[in-house]
């Protein structure tokens, strides 16, 4: 059981990018749940939220700049430029687990319910050290991203990671389950899979999903395919050995149709054969292409890795200095 006492320090997390027709509503709603946390004693004053700005175009950092300066809760931290939605996360993550006792991450489009931190909170008191988010239908999406969802979390599955279907980013973190998370140094980050290796005592929240409030959706079909993939090939190498098998599977059908070749042949039955010489080759070449793909995916992250390349450079932040006042 959670040995921690109540009124313990809670950061907020907030990845940012090209958010400004949300970010008021955003500051003003979690800035609500927050004060009202703090009058319930159930986290300190000291609590704030961290708005994280990944290298937006627009002025989602004038904005968070101005709130900081309004509201002693907020605070802000910008990239150099864009390093992506997971390394938003990260960073937030590195700068608040040195004054939190939990952490929360939750994005700025408020699609997931901003109500469900309060019992968030509650099953972190009562011991759990990770606390899911999870949305209880997923009747705001269409009916291709529902099915492609589910596909990709029965394929993961099937694949031996361990992740928790319907869930997001949206969940709560310990100061230690977040200090083990932070252990793991890999730069290709696919969070959903590396919070359940922490291994701490877990549950789930459950919520309902809404629509964006405002502003457009920053994973388009692109980037959810680029994301599933990520996913994949961070966590698994059964695509290589499904290539293997293929292999395998295709060179066992070319002796077969050289056995059939050589039949035919005694029989006297000889046909010109180029329709199904082009389509062979056609085939054949196909699935060379999307095997050398597919292992060229793993060298390309080999090779991300090795470099160790920071995985983002902060520009600015004035969460640490939030505290610096606060202690003056």
């Amino acid at each position: 059981m959670n040995l921690l006492k109540k009124g313990n320090r809670l950061t907020i997390v907030v990845p940012c990018y090209n958010e400004e027709a949300v970010l008021p509503e955003t500051v003003e709603q979690l800035t609500q749940i927050l004060d009202n946390l703090i009058k319930a004693n159930k986290v300190a004053p000291e609590s704030r939220i961290l708005f994280v700005n990944d290298g937006s175009k627009d002025k989602t950092w004038s904005l968070v700049e101005a709130y900081s300066h309004q509201i002693p809760q907020v605070t802000g931290l910008k990239f150099s430029r864009n390093f992506g939605h997971q390394n938003a996360l990260l960073a937030g993550m590195t700068i608040a687990v040195k004054y939190s006792d939990m952490i929360i991450t939750i994005d700025a489009d408020l699609q997931d319910d901003v109500n469900a931190i309060p019992k968030m909170v509650n099953e972190y008191y009562a011991g759990f050290d990770v606390v899911y988010g999870v949305r209880n239908n997923r009747d705001t999406d269409g009916t291709f991203k529902r099915n492609t969802a589910l596909l990709f979390y029965k394929i993961m599955g099937q694949l031996g990671v361990e992740m928790v279907p319907n869930s997001a980013d949206y969940r709560l973190l310990s100061k230690r389950a977040t200090e083990s998370l932070l252990a793991f140094k890999e730069r290709n980050l696919f969070l959903r899979g590396m919070v359940p290796l922490v291994g701490y005592p877990s549950t789930k929240v459950f919520y309902a999903r809404k629509e964006r409030y405002a502003g457009t959706s920053k994973y388009p079909l692109k980037k959810m395919i680029k994301f599933a993939l990520d996913g994949i090939t961070s966590f698994s190498t059964a695509p290589i050995r499904l290539i293997m098998n293929l292999g395998i599977v295709l060179v066992f059908v070319g002796i077969g149709l050289f056995i059939y070749t050589l039949v035919q042949k005694a029989r006297g039955v000889v046909i010109t054969g180029w329709s199904s010489l082009m389509t062979s080759i056609w085939v054949v070449g196909g699935v060379q292409l999307i095997c050398t793909s597919m292992i060229g995916e793993y060298v390309g992250k080999i090779f991300t890795e090795v470099k160790q390349r920071p995985r983002y450079t902060i520009e600015e932040e004035t969460y640490t200095a939030s505290f610096k006042t606060d202690n003056s």
